[in-house]
């Protein structure tokens, strides 16, 4: 446990240095929120001048962070000038949907990845193995955007799944069933893209790890036995693979969460991703740090789980060394 606890030490020391960074760029950053104001002829540069004092921007970086993290402590997460509230307010609930859609995205990827990598190894040089080759460098070759823009289309086009948005029914009338029906619906697709674009790396990897083992002398002396190759690959080979995978599997859900922000973008899910592009647009600071800070954590739990998992998985790492 005292790995576990040190890598929650620095996780936490991560997530206050990417803080520092994000608040200290976006602050030195030209232009700020009230510049469209500046350009309206209606209002006098004294109110934009006042403006900028009530909302503490004219005082300097380090107390404006300061008082970002005492807000940060209650929960608040600064203040959106464009939505008049407290940031936590909206953070929260996209970063639930955010969640939602990743964790599931992450589940499917690894239940294709998993089993189709395992096959290719298992059939290395033969059909599969080319096949299922061919098959992931052509969905490595499609750029992400793509992917979300052809799913799009097909929404658009067939009218089977909805083209954007989380639900479509009044929750206060609907049914439990059939709210869980809807929100399904509008999870299909941004689900399904974004597990596109990572089962491609997760298979490969799978075929490496499980390749490496299968070539390993216990699994020749275990074969020479006459143990069945069902058998082998379940209880022996994917066992010994298992710290490669889980390891891989920390890498995975931060790279679906970064990945997920633009598919969000382009399949209009309420996300992140929409709010922090409207927060980049309108230059609205402490909505844009607190996007990349949740991402941050996001980022650091993925790694975290992977390594309670590697403790949980591998007795070697439960030893302590004299």
């Amino acid at each position: 446990m005292l790995k576990v606890a040190s890598r929650t030490l620095h996780g936490l020391l991560l997530l206050v240095g990417v803080s520092i960074f994000a608040f200290a760029l976006l602050s030195a950053a030209p232009g700020n929120f009230f510049d469209e104001l500046k350009l309206n002829p209606q209002v006098s540069p004294a109110t934009v001048a006042s403006l900028e004092i009530q909302y503490g921007m004219d005082r300097p970086l380090p107390v404006r962070y300061l008082r970002w993290l005492a807000s940060v402590a209650h929960g608040e997460f600064g203040y959106s000038m464009s939505y008049h509230c407290a940031v936590g307010s909206l953070i929260w609930v996209r970063a639930r949907n955010t969640l939602l859609l990743t964790g599931l995205a992450t589940l499917l990827a690894w239940a294709v990845a998993l089993p189709w990598g395992m096959l290719e190894a298992l059939h290395r040089g033969g059909w599969a193995d080319r096949t299922g080759g061919a098959v992931t460098a052509g969905l490595l070759a499609i750029p992400d955007v793509l992917v979300g823009l052809i799913f799009l289309l097909f929404a658009a086009r067939t009218g089977w799944f909805p083209t954007g948005g989380m639900a479509s029914v009044d929750p206060s009338h609907a049914a439990f069933a059939e709210r869980l029906r809807d929100v399904a619906v509008h999870l299909f697709l941004p689900v399904v893209a974004l597990a596109l674009g990572a089962v491609p790396v997760l298979v490969r990897h799978v075929r490496s790890a499980m390749i490496v083992v299968l070539n390993s002398p216990f699994i020749e002396a275990a074969r020479s036995q006459g143990i069945r190759k069902r058998r082998l690959v379940c209880r022996h080979a994917l066992p010994a693979a298992m710290n490669s995978l889980i390891s891989l599997l920390g890498f995975s859900i931060g790279a679906l969460l970064s990945m997920s922000l633009l598919m969000e973008v382009v399949l209009s899910w309420p996300g992140l991703g929409p709010l922090v592009l409207e927060a980049i647009l309108a230059r609205d600071v402490h909505v844009v740090i607190a996007a990349v800070l949740l991402s941050s954590i996001f980022l650091v739990g993925g790694n975290l789980l992977a390594d309670v998992l590697l403790y949980w998985a591998d007795p070697r790492i439960r030893t302590v060394q004299p």
